[in-house]
């Protein structure tokens, strides 16, 4: 009997052996290899074709004698580039806020020394047409004179009356009256 418990014991540690060993196979075939790095697909880039900017052709800036020179006589007369002065009731001398507007306006005439005005010799509705009309002359000719004493030359002028005939203002007192004793400027040339 001996033999046979010393047989058993044989045969329980051989079978132990081998089960432990199968299990550690188990162990070993159960556990999955790490999985494959994962393939990123990138997106699909778009080529795209280089645009040229069109090419701008910055037209050359005109100077102010250009642009003048490119205007009509009635663009350039409609921006009223020279100021009309005022006269005191049956006078023809220029006033001193006058002078300062003459000025301006010689400086106008020396800036543009091609353009050739009109002096409109005006007056308000009192007086005889006659009276007036000699009136409305010597404003334009004060006028025009004291232009001269600024250094613009009598043949870049031309004046004439219009007396009593062209108000400014139509209406019958004495604010209309102040704005209609005048002498006002008009280019006839460029």
């Amino acid at each position: 009997m001996k033999k046979a418990i010393i047989f058993s014991l044989a045969f329980l540690m051989v079978f132990a052996a081998l089960s432990s060993c199968r299990s550690r196979a188990r162990v070993e075939e159960v556990t999955p290899p790490p999985p494959p790095p994962e393939v990123v697909e990138q997106p699909e880039v778009e080529t795209v074709e280089k645009v040229e900017e069109p090419v701008v052709v910055k037209e050359p800036e005109l100077t102010e004698e250009e642009i003048f020179m490119s205007k009509t006589l009635e663009e350039i007369n409609l921006e009223a580039p020279m100021q009309m002065i005022h006269f005191d009731y049956d006078k023809y001398f220029i006033r001193d806020d006058a002078k300062y507007v003459l000025e301006a306006n010689a400086d106008w005439l020396k800036k543009y020394d091609t353009a050739v005005i009109l002096i409109e010799g005006h007056c308000d509705e009192r007086g005889t047409e006659e009276y007036n009309l000699a009136l409305g002359e010597k404003r334009a000719k004060s006028t025009l004179d004291y232009l001269t004493s600024l250094g613009i030359p009598t043949d870049r002028t031309r004046t004439i009356s219009y007396g009593k005939s062209v108000p400014l203002d139509p209406e019958h007192n004495e604010i209309s009256w102040q704005k209609n004793r005048r002498a006002q400027f008009l280019i006839i040339r460029k």
